[in-house]
């Protein structure tokens, strides 16, 4: 610690070590004590000691002058620095940004950019994907019925996933079994019954959640049925939708393959143009991978598949009619998306399950194309008709 720290320097005559160190000598500048007593008397009256300070390397700025410290400025107690050894020499005070520094005096060191990298196992995830695929084709084209027990499948798993959830992460109790047999029940009276059968179906499960839940305690009764009714209308009804889209005589299986199509795409889209272009979020406070030029890139894309599916897939289909139906679907497919990174967000999980490796859970791939088939459905009834 140098000694402009403490103001004046010491006066001409002073000799003597102090604990910053020795202090240079200063030849013929110690008056003789040969002038008796007196002198020096009066020598050592002039002189006085400076105060001794604990030496704190981190507590000094670039020029030298010592800081405040103690409770009152700092957030935690810092240990004592050790005394000096009699005739060493002074330690090195390092200065802001030395080694030796305090970590919170540590001046803010860039990272290296990072190269992007994807956050799930790539080769799994297509691998399930193709997978998936080749089922849903298979049973699409192959017999109908086959599809509704697929959709059926999807709606139980789907359904014992969220509530799983929605236990574990909350305590809410959503009753499976009425859940499972009447969303079952929903899609099985969709196919044959229309959309009239889907909502007779629908109330009657909301209804049996509320008499199933009876039989347990009363306590937080209204919440558990709550997201019962809510997990009867999010999963198996929205899916039902699926099912009203394959029940047309003519080309269901081809609805169902644009609907499906244009969904994947979208999501396709976004994450291509996304991981290239993505600047600007999207949502950052709900999904910070979603960026606004994903958005524009799952548009696109949607646009161009629903024109060329429209054309080659529905009868009396018109590509305009393609373009309205895959922007709409690349809208309702991102608010989708959003509204599960919502709900999970609020869970605190990253996915539903681990069901599909690469994906997740059966409802981390339904979030897209739950709110897409009722948005899809009702502009092919209105451009080609129910078939």
């Amino acid at each position: 610690m140098n000694d402009s720290s403490w103001g004046a320097p010491p006066r001409t005559g002073y000799r003597g070590s102090t604990d910053q160190g020795s202090a240079p000598s200063l030849r013929g500048a110690m008056p003789s004590t040969s002038a008796g007593p007196l002198r020096a008397a009066e020598h050592a009256a002039q002189t006085r000691p400076m105060p001794i300070v604990p030496d704190r390397g981190g507590d000094q700025d670039d020029q030298g002058a010592a800081r405040l410290s103690g409770p009152l400025f700092r957030d935690e107690q810092e240990p004592p620095a050790p005394s000096p050894q009699p005739g060493s020499e002074p330690a090195h005070e390092p200065a802001r940004g030395d080694a030796g520094t305090t970590p919170r005096e540590h001046p803010a060191v860039p990272s290296a950019p990072q190269k992007k990298r994807a956050g799930r196992d790539l080769r799994a995830a297509i691998g399930v994907g193709l997978g998936l695929g080749a089922i849903i084709v298979v049973s699409l084209f192959v017999q109908k019925v086959l599809f509704v027990g697929v959709i059926t499948v999807a709606v139980v798993v789907g359904l014992w996933e969220l509530t799983s959830r929605l236990a574990e992460r909350k305590e809410i109790r959503a009753p499976l079994v009425p859940l499972a047999v009447g969303g079952a029940a929903m899609v099985v009276s969709g196919y044959l019954r229309g959309a009239q059968g889907a909502w007779i179906a629908m109330a009657l499960t909301a209804l049996a959640v509320l008499l199933w839940r009876m039989t347990e305690p009363p306590d937080n009764y209204l919440r558990d049925v709550t997201a019962g009714v809510f997990a009867a209308f999010y999963v198996p009804f929205l899916a039902t939708f699926v099912a009203l889209m394959l029940a047309a005589d003519d080309d269901g299986p081809q609805r169902v393959l644009t609907f499906l199509i244009l969904t994947v795409v979208s999501d396709t889209g976004a994450y291509a143009v996304g991981w290239k272009f993505g600047r600007h979020k999207l949502a950052p406070r709900i999904s910070p991978g979603k960026t606004r030029e994903g958005l524009l890139g799952a548009v696109a894309f949607a646009m161009v598949a629903g024109a060329l599916c429209m054309h080659f897939l529905i009868e009396d289909g018109a590509w305009w009619q393609g373009l309205i139906l895959g922007l709409a679907v690349a809208v309702s497919a991102t608010l989708g998306d959003l509204g599960e990174s919502m709900i999970k967000r609020d869970l605190g999980i990253k996915d539903m399950g681990t069901l599909l490796p690469g994906h997740g859970g059966i409802m981390d791939r339904l979030d897209s194309l739950l709110p897409t088939a009722p948005v899809a459905w009702l502009l092919l009834v209105m451009f080609v008709g129910a078939g």
